[in-house]
This record gives structure tokens, sequence and C-alpha cells, in this order.
């Protein structure tokens, strides 16, 4: 794609966008879709949901709670909850009494909740449930900009508090404080501008503390057009929400993209039901990170191995993944290989789609890590049209993708409609468009470093670019392992094979300054069961599961295999399988599942240093 023609994208975009803020956005669905679905939860066995004029009244009511208590320009509202109605409505209710909402990921400690929460002044906490108000309870004494707590779930323990309300008391002080000024929350909306703040999004702190990236509306507005022309969106699409709505992935794909698109969006409070929301809503769009679908992967797998027609649907799943990959290889495709094809997508993968629910898919993505291309040529080949989608929270999510028509499989794409990608001169992966953030909260010397003065997000992220415009990703700056022989190494490559089966959760590569590589491997704790099982051993827990002759053939395995798709310096020589669960609760991988290599280094010293101490 030419300069020329991205500029054009840019000016497009910009003049589609310009002046609107979603307050904007927001309005024109309650008006325009008045009594079309919206947003969808469950209660216990029921399904209810809210039209897009009921929702606008609820969000309107919610913000004039926050008015009362004492929401004004330029405050924020801490939102620390699942998936569920109140959190959308209370991150724009925030918005429309003038302030700014901000998600904070449920697994984080009460010392991380304290930096954020101070970073960026919180003023009201909308919280779930009591367990995680245990959590900001221990921190209130540090926080003295925090008023009030809206409790979700089990106010009633708090009657006598005069800081806690409960979500009900929320929206009954809010109608009260319409009926006494009806223009209360149409007022506190004028003076919000495209370059006013819509949230901030903070990162994961894999190498340091999160950092507070600043999304303006003006931001998810250009980001949610250039999305909805690179992945040619219909309107109303369906979608489900179940990844953490702290992650830029799920707020850009189903809450603004949601309302960009006027769209359908199912709240899924439980990832484990994920699969259920998922054949009740039929999504349109649905969005995940690499190992959602691998554990997809593997239990289509166990299906096929349990159905009576095996044998045809491994048949017809061979013959497709081979159509697929003569597809990419540019390949002439004959008449009989087209009509195998067809005939097998109706008689078998056709099926296999309705029973997951994703029979009307428009467009699937991966994204937030890397992904093995054998995957992606699986759900391909099954007629699922996923896509390998590459992005930050810096950039508002998206920047790069293949899609419809241009797709290359092993590649994050071109870059999206109306955004610059190019290579610096160390091979860092540079950005510019609509799409790039206005910096870090409070954080203006790291904001100099990231984002420099003609307009360039600075990644970190190594990459290359064919001659066609697809980018690939070939590691980080900052993570490349430098061996004793000088060899420079990227892991995410042997990471991500070996991390392809559904056995593995993590894999961490060891290496720098030493003779060779290594790696420490974490297991599912899901998947490790159904291996005992499969394999007649006695599950009892993480720990003894490791420790099984049985399991440590798996890995070896599982290492050798990787091991010949790179070169022999790229390859694994000794690994340690460790006898833990890898979470962001114990604090080796975040929220968003990347792994924090500096904790995995210090927590695991000793056994690093025992995987070198017999070298030969």
């Amino acid at each position: 794609m030419t300069t020329e023609t991205t500029l054009r994208e840019r000016r497009e975009i910009d003049a589609v966008v310009e002046g609107k803020t979603l307050v904007d956005v927001f309005r024109r669905n309650a008006e325009r879709f008045p009594d079309q679905p919206a947003i969808h939860w469950k209660e216990g066995e029921l399904w209810k949901h809210l039209t897009w004029s009921q929702y606008r009244t609820r969000v309107v009511e919610a913000a004039a709670g926050f008015r009362s208590l004492g929401i004004n320009a330029g405050d924020f509202v801490a939102i620390m909850a699942g998936n569920r109605p109140e959190h959308v409505v209370s991150d724009l209710a925030a918005i429309h009494a003038g302030g700014t909402g901000v998600t904070v990921y449920s697994t984080l400690t009460s010392e991380q909740v304290e930096y954020i929460a101070t970073n960026c002044g919180a003023k009201v906490a909308v919280l779930e449930d009591l367990g995680y108000m245990k959590r900001w309870e221990e921190i209130k004494p540090n926080l003295p900009g925090l008023q009030w707590v809206v409790l979700l779930e089990g106010a009633e323990n708090y009657s006598s508090s005069d800081w806690v309300i409960s979500w009900d008391e929320l929206l009954e002080r809010g109608r009260a404080a319409l009926q006494a000024d009806p223009d209360l929350v149409e007022n506190a909306t004028k003076d919000i501008l495209p370059e006013t703040v819509a949230t901030l999004i903070y990162t994961s702190g894999t190498t340091g503390v999160p950092k507070g990236v600043i999304i303006t509306h003006r931001n998810v507005l250009w980001t949610a057009e250039c999305v909805r022309r690179g992945a040619d969106l219909p309107l109303n699409p369906r979608m489900v929400s179940y990844l953490p709505l702290a992650h830029i992935a799920e707020r850009m794909s189903t809450h603004y993209e949601g309302i960009y698109l006027a769209g359908e969006v199912y709240y899924c409070p439980d990832m484990a039901e994920v699969l259920d929301y998922i054949q009740k809503a039929r999504p349109q769009l649905f969005v995940a990170v690499p190992r959602v679908w691998e554990k997809f992967h593997a239990r289509l797998l166990s299906r096929f191995d349990e159905n009576e027609k095996k044998d045809l649907i491994l048949k017809a799943l061979a013959a497709s993944i081979e159509f697929t990959r003569a597809e990419q290889e540019g390949k002439k495709i004959g008449f009989v290989a087209k009509a195998k094809h067809a005939l097998f997508d109706r008689l078998v993968f056709s099926k296999v789609r309705a029973q997951l629910g994703m029979d009307e898919v428009v467009t699937a993505i991966t994204a937030a890590a890397p992904i093995s291309p054998d995957l992606i040529y699986f759900f391909q080949a099954i007629g699922i049209p996923l896509f390998e989608l590459y992005g930050m929270s810096e950039t508002t999510g998206p920047a790069t993708s293949n899609r419809h028509g241009l797709n290359k499989i092993g590649t994050v794409g071109p870059a999206l409609p109306g955004i610059e990608v190019r290579l610096g001169d160390d091979g860092e992966v540079l950005m510019r468009g609509g799409v790039i953030t206005a910096g870090y909260w409070k954080l203006p010397e790291d904001s100099a470093e990231t984002f420099d003065a003609d307009g360039w997000l600075h990644s970190g992220d190594l990459g290359k670019i064919d001659e066609d415009g697809f980018l690939s990703i070939v590691g980080r700056k900052k993570e490349i392992i430098i061996t004793a022989a000088g060899k420079n190494i990227a892991p995410a490559k042997l990471e991500t094979m070996v991390k392809n089966h559904p056995l593995v959760s993590q894999a961490c590569m060891i290496g720098d300054q030493r003779k060779f590589l290594s790696m420490l491997i974490a297991l599912d704790g899901e998947e490790a069961p159904g291996f005992a099982a499969e394999h007649g051993l006695t599950y009892t827990d993480i720990s003894s599961f490791v420790a099984e002759p049985a399991v440590q053939a798996e890995v070896r395995r599982i290492v050798d295999e990787a091991n010949e798709h790179v070169s022999r310096v790229e390859q694994i020589k000794r690994f340690h399988v460790v006898p833990d669960e890898w979470t962001p609760d114990s604090g080796e991988i975040t929220p968003s599942l990347k792994l924090k290599r500096r904790v995995v280094m210090e927590k695991y010293a000793e056994d690093i240093e025992a995987l070198y101490d017999a070298e030969d």
C-alpha cells in the first residue's frame, strides 16, 4: 500500500470522526435504534437485555449519581468488576458526568491497586463484591482522594458507613438529581471534546510499574472507524465480551466498537463459560488471545476423536488444511480440489461451526501475543475466518492485521487503513496515525521516549516488512537473548511453539551470556487432569504431576518437536518443568498473560543455575 493511499485513507477517517465524541455516538444509537437490544446478560437461567434507549437512560441516571458524589470534569472513577452491565454503564456514566472511567484488573494486589488509584487520583471506585472491597479497604487510608465506593454486591454490610453505597442507591441518587435538574448530565457533557481523555489503559508492567496510556475520544472513534473499514464489519454486529475490560483488546473490540457500530454485546462474567455465551450470541466479530484459541483447538480435536465419524472428519480436516496452505502459497487450485473442499465444508465443517456458535462469524481475531501459524491454518480450514492482528495499548489496540483478501499466515498483516508502519534503523516497529495515543498519564519522560515529536510511536518490538507490506514481529528489543557465543536470539518464536501444546501454559527461554539455551516450562492446571486420566495417572496437584515420567516425556517431545523448526543455535538443550502454575496472582505473568521475565528469572534462579551446572 502506497503512502499516498494511506494518507488519503487517513483524511477520510479524519473527516468521518471530526468533532465527535463517544457521547455523540452513544446518543445517536439511542435516537436511531431506540428499541434495538444493546447489551445482554444472564441472571440465573434468565437472559436479560437493555435496548439502546434503556441503556442510555441507565447511563444518564448513573452519571447524575456520580455528579451527586462529586464527580466533575477531570475526575476519575475506578472500576473493578467483571464483564457485566454495571461495568460498562459505570464507564460511560463517568464520561457523561464529565469525568473518566478507568478499569482496574481484578487480579491486582492491593499494592498495585493503590499505585493505579494514586496515579489517576480516583475519586470514586465501583467494585463488584466484598472480595474486591477487602483490597480497597486495606489501602483507603493511603488514598485521601478516594471519597466514595459504589459496591455492586454486599453494600448492606456497610450500612453504617458514610462512604459506601450500593449500585441501586447510586441510581436513586441520580434520578433524584435529574428530577431537581433535568439538564444536569446534558450540561456536564457540553465541554467534552475529541481531545478529552476517554479512559486510561494501564499497561501490564512487565518491566516495571504500570503506565496509564492516555486514550482520547478521538483515539477511540478514529480506531473504531479504522477497524470498521479494515475488517469490513456490518452495522449492529453481535459480540461476546469476556476478556478483562482493563485490556485494550476487549475494551476496543466490544465496548467501543460495539458503541460505534450499534452492536449487541453479550457480557460473560466467567471465561470458562464463554462457549455457552458464543452459542447463545452467535457473534459476527469474535476476538481472543492465543491461549483461548489453543483451548478451543484442543477441545475440538477431542470432540473429533470421540465422534463416530472420526475418520471422515480427520480426512476432511487434512484436505482442508492442505487446501488452505495451497491458497496461501499461491498455487493453482483445480476444479476437483475446490469441489471437494466445498463438499467437506457443507457436510462436516458447517456443522462444526454451528455447534460452536461460530457459524455467523464475519471476522475472528487473535491478538495480544504470538500464535502458532498451525492454529490459524486449522481454524481457517474449518471455515472460521481467523486473522492475526498486531497492536498495543499505545495504538488504542489495533495497528496491523490480516483480513479478507489481505492474508499471509505467519505475519501480523499489513497496516490497517490510515496507519503508517515502518522500521527504524535497528528494526524497531514504528507507527503513526490516528490510533496513536497521547502518551502516558503523569509520565512525561516515558512519553517522550516512546512517542517522538514527528508523531511516530516507538513500539519496542522488532519486525520485518516484506515486499507486500506485511509485517512480522520477531521479538522485543529488551528481550533479545545474546548467548556467550554472541548470537542474538529472539525467544518469542520457540516459546510460542512450545506453548501451542494445550498442556503447556507458559514457556520462558533462558540463555543470556550462556553457552546454550534452556527453558522453564509451566503446565496448565486445567489440562493436567485430562492428560493424567488419558495416561492412567492419578492427578492430585500440579507439583506431583510434573514429576511423573510420562509428563516429563511428553514435555521432552514437545520441546524436540519445536526444536525442529528453528536453527541449531536457537534450539533448547535443557528444560525444567516448574512445579507451579503461573498466574497473575502468583506474579509470573501479567493480567493480559504476558510473561514477566525478570520475576521468573529471580524466582527460579536456583533451578536455572542447576540447568547449567552440568554443562558439557
